[in-house]
């Protein structure tokens, strides 16, 4: 494996990656301008459906979760790719993640912050969102705790948390460097961030530890979030949600879509960033592997789910099953295949075919197929209630079309702004790989 920066000088690893930080491009403006417009779209098309009421967005009985619901278990899955794989790298010391993990950490809070709007959005009543959390209260009322929505409150708030200060904490020696190399307010805006970092032995013994420990931490976490969200569905008795498989299901797939997320992100910070020489093919090559094999594993756990459906020919379920494999959404069942199976495995098994434009493509047509497992995870089921009077023909509106695809737009936007706060690839971790390479 080849090791990454080995002949580049202490002072060349801050100009290449401390360069983005201060200098800015007429490109980058346009980004902020054109991704600021959709977050501002999304935001003003929200307020037209508060404004008009919850009718605008075209759900009706019995199909009340479409794309609002669809793009909350994608969000939340694509935050896997952060702290979970940036935590397990972590803790078996793998060489290869030290330019990787900044980049990760930060789609992980992101995602979350961008998923965690349309619960709120799909309220309808959005200014009421507090009643999801169980604070004391004068009126004593307290939230339905046999409510997935209650659940979900709990588990992202508490991955929230843990994720930020487990980006957060590895930021620390950076800021210092940033803030030595500034003046005036910006100046300030870093001291206050690197909390007096002074580099001393004492305290790269403490940050090595509190990492350590959130690195461990962080993992239980992450899987439980996912788990906890498939249990919205697992926990009901409506047709093919009813199962047990539904939560390594949910976390493999949320992994899968992760990792595809985490490497469209490093191929555009390569070339955007000009950092060929920091993210070099082994990573891509590594990361790759590890997409393959979460493509395999989900095809595993897709398969099982079906074919157990197919065998059980339960009278409640087939029509659902039906309209996946031949009926009405046959046509994004199959596009799914496509796009998490069929296509990336051979590209990513064969070595000739994993180039870094390759593992782009998988990478994205990965992301397409898991938002299209995910709507037809939720919708297939509404729309076939077990009262055959009740069914209905699921079309979103152009409203919760506008505010689910402007959503990968404030993705975006949170990702621009901080990489002219943070270097996307940690300086300190990148010097440390440096030195102690040279040294063995």
């Amino acid at each position: 494996m080849s090791h990454p920066v080995t002949s580049l000088s202490d002072a060349e690893i801050n100009r290449d990656l401390l360069t983005p930080l201060f200098r800015t491009g007429w490109k980058y403006y346009c980004a902020i301008a054109v991704f600021g417009g959709i977050a501002l779209f999304v935001f003003a098309t929200w307020a037209y459906q508060i404004h008009k009421g919850i009718g605008v967005v075209g759900k009706n009985r019995p199909a009340f979760w479409g794309f609002y619901i669809t793009s909350f278990v994608f969000w939340i899955g694509i935050s896997h790719a952060g702290t979970l794989i940036s935590a397990i790298l972590r803790v078996v010391q793998a060489e290869w993640r030290r330019p990787i993990t900044r980049c990760a950490e930060a789609i992980t809070a992101f995602a979350l912050f961008t998923g965690s709007l349309f619960p709120i959005i799909h309220l309808g009543r959005a200014w009421l969102f507090y009643w999801l959390i169980p604070y004391p209260n004068d009126r004593y009322l307290w939230p339905n705790f046999r409510s997935p929505l209650m659940w979900d409150f709990m588990a992202i708030n508490t991955y929230l948390i843990g994720s930020l200060v487990y980006l957060y904490l590895p930021m620390i020696p950076d800021m210092a460097l940033v803030r030595d190399k500034t003046a005036g307010t910006r100046k300030s805006l870093y001291r206050l961030l690197a909390l007096g970092w002074r580099g001393t032995a004492d305290e790269w013994l403490r940050l090595d530890k509190a990492i350590s420990v959130m690195a461990l931490l962080i993992i239980p976490v992450a899987v439980s979030v996912h788990t906890i969200v498939s249990w919205d569905f697992a926990m009901t008795v409506l047709p093919m949600w009813h199962s047990t498989i539904f939560g390594p299901y949910f976390v493999v797939g949320a992994i899968f879509s992760g990792i595809a997320a985490l490497l469209i992100a490093m191929v555009l910070i390569r070339q955007l960033m000009h950092l060929e020489k920091y993210l070099q093919p082994v990573h891509f090559d590594n990361l790759a592997k590890l997409l393959l094999t979460l493509s395999l594993l989900w095809f595993y756990f897709t398969f099982t789910e079906y074919l157990t459906t197919w065998y059980g020919n339960e009278a409640a379920e087939m029509p659902v099953f039906w309209s996946k494999i031949s009926g009405a959404y046959a046509p994004l069942f199959w596009a799914m295949m496509c796009c998490n199976f069929l296509i990336p495995f051979p590209i990513l098994a064969l070595k000739r075919l994993r180039t870094v434009p390759g593992i782009f493509v998988c990478s994205v047509l990965v992301l397409i197929g898991m938002w299209l497992e995910r709507f037809l995870i939720i919708v297939p089921t509404l729309v076939h209630p077990f009262l055959p009077f009740n069914e209905w023909h699921y079309r979103p509106s152009w409203v919760e079309v506008s505010i689910a695809s402007g959503a990968f737009g404030i993705f975006t936007l949170f990702y621009l702004l901080f990489a002219k706060l943070s270097p996307m690839i940690s300086v300190w971790e990148v010097k440390e790989g440096q030195h102690s390479h040279k040294s063995a």
